[in-house]
């Protein structure tokens, strides 16, 4: 018989597929296989499916559907944000603002303009909990500023940034603004009307789609250039034949999503937080990372000290969970949105992110957190 798998608490990283989703995509994999630029029914019906898609995401985000542009992923939608939007605006300066904690996908596009276009970037710095003050991007803020971004959630930690105060101040100075949501649509309301963002990046793995599809929300009005360059797909925007089997899951998922959320995210929220009662209860020197309440519901990034993430992980095979950004993984150093919440190494490298999901039980949290307290008493040699 075969042993149990581990608990996965490491819906941050990616999400398995839902179950819906997958039954939704599937026609589209198989005898619904048509290209959506072809005249004949095949095109059509292959058509009609990414406008139905393309209307469900954006009634999850409070956009219209042609605000609504399908990528091949969260870090796409976020180049094609970053780069796109500058490229058409190097005439009217060279200065991007963002943060310290920002995913390497909004990082690395700031490095490439750097690189390539002698961009300037200012990485605002984050407080004890991981927040971006809106009076540091103010102060920022210069007469060359041509973008700010700044992600909704950050992805290690949970904290859920001031976005809407953010989007203002930069709308006040006339400077377009971007933000990363990659990991939270789904998990909280993203209205882009609320947050007053100008784009917004959305990773459909994150929230129970498929890998390799995502999307960009691009306010009426805000104009970049493609990266990727041919036919006219994506209103010219991103060519190249739709993923429309990837497109249907994703728009499935944000339905489910949207429906998920009419009730709230109590039921995380309670997981999560038994989760680090009883971690606390078995570890009392326990330390929280993030903020304590400004946070995803699902999310818990904790440190045992003296034990990095690693070795503790090591000791719970049980457990299926992360060090940090699976981005980062296999890296033996410190976090830098550890570091730049004012963690010394040694603590940041205690780090364990536990991120919990739609089919994460109770007994899930149980098994998960004995097992834990378990190697967190062995791995200091109690």
């Amino acid at each position: 018989m075969p042993s149990e798998r581990p608990v996965y608490l490491d819906y941050n990283a990616t999400t398995p597929v839902d179950p819906a989703v997958f039954a939704a995509m599937r026609p589209y994999l198989e005898a619904e296989f048509g290209n959506p630029s072809s005249g004949h029914e095949y095109g059509r019906t292959a058509r009609d499916a990414v406008v139905e898609a393309r209307r469900q995401v954006a009634l999850l985000l409070g956009a219209a559907p042609e605000e609504i542009l399908f990528t091949g992923g969260g870090s796409e939608a976020d180049n094609l944000a970053i780069v796109g939007l500058a490229l058409t605006r190097l005439d009217r300066g060279r200065h991007i603002v963002t943060s310290a904690v920002e995913h390497p996908a909004v990082a690395g596009a700031c490095r490439h303009l750097q690189r390539w276009f002698g961009v300037e970037v200012t990485a605002v710095s984050v407080d004890g909990a991981g927040l971006v003050h809106p009076d540091d991007v103010r102060r920022a803020i210069r007469a060359d500023t041509i973008l700010v971004s700044v992600m909704h959630a950050q992805n290690e930690v949970g904290t859920l940034q001031p976005v809407a105060e953010i989007a203002a101040v930069a709308r006040d100075a006339g400077v377009a603004f971007h933000s990363d949501a990659a990991q939270s649509v789904g998990k909280v309301p993203t209205r882009v009307g609320e947050l007053g963002v100008d784009l917004l990046a959305v990773a459909g793995h994150k929230l129970y789609a498929p890998k390799g599809i995502g999307a960009l929300y691009v306010r009426s009005g805000i104009v970049l250039e493609p990266l990727i360059h041919g036919a006219e797909q994506e209103r010219g925007l991103r060519a190249g034949t739709e993923n429309v089997a990837g497109i249907v899951a994703l728009g499935k998922a944000c339905a489910l999503a949207g429906a998920e959320l009419q009730g709230g995210d109590a039921r995380l929220r309670a997981l999560r937080d038994e989760l680090f009662s009883r971690l606390a209860a078995a570890i009392p020197d326990l330390r929280l990372h993030g903020h304590p309440e400004r946070r995803l519901p699902n999310t818990l990034n904790v440190g045992v000290p003296g034990v990095s993430g690693a070795a503790l992980l090591a000791e719970a095979p049980g457990v299926a969970a992360s060090t940090g950004s699976a981005c980062h993984a296999g890296r033996a150093e410190p976090s830098g949105t550890l570091l730049a919440m004012g963690l010394s190494p040694e603590e940041a490298l205690t780090a364990v992110r536990l991120s919990l999901g739609r089919f994460t039980t109770q007994e899930d949290v149980w098994r998960a957190a004995d097992a834990l307290a378990a190697a967190g008493a062995r791995a200091r040699g109690v």
